[in-house]
C-alpha cells in the first residue's frame, strides 16, 4: 500500500509540474502514464515481496515478471504516442511514466527487505 500512496503522490507532483511547463493539455497524458507506472510498480512489488524469501527460481521469476511488466509499460506508452499523438504528447507522456516509475524502483529495494 505504501507504493500506491507514494506513486499517487508522485503522479500528482509530476503533473503539477506539467501544468506549469506545458499547460493543462499535458496533464491528461502525464496522468495516464503516471497511473500506468503506479499500477505496474504495485503489481511488481507485491509479487517480489511474496517471493523474496522463497527459492532462487521463485525470486528470479518475480524479478523477471517485474521487468516484463515495465517493458510492457514502455511499449504501451510508445503505442499511445504513435497511435494518438494529439492526445498523448510525447514529452509529457514519457516523462509522466518515467518520472513516476524510476523513483518507485528505488523505493522497491527498501520495501522488499
Amino acid at each position: 500500500m505504501r507504493t500506491l500512496g507514494i506513486g499517487l503522490a508522485l503522479t500528482a507532483a509530476v503533473n503539477s509540474l506539467f501544468w506549469l511547463v506545458w499547460g493543462p493539455e499535458a496533464v491528461a497524458a502525464g496522468l495516464a502514464a503516471g497511473l500506468l507506472a503506479v499500477l505496474i510498480q504495485v503489481v511488481a512489488t507485491r509479487r517480489l515481496q511474496r517471493h523474496f524469501r522463497g527459492s532462487n527460481a521463485e525470486f528470479f521469476g518475480a524479478m523477471g515478471t517485474g521487468m516484463a511488466l515495465r517493458m510492457a509499460g514502455v511499449v504501451l506508452i510508445l503505442l499511445a504516442i504513435v497511435v494518438a499523438p494529439a492526445r498523448f504528447a510525447p514529452m509529457p507522456t514519457a516523462f509522466g511514466f518515467l518520472g513516476v516509475l524510476i523513483p518507485l524502483l528505488f523505493l522497491e529495494v527498501r520495501q522488499v527487505r
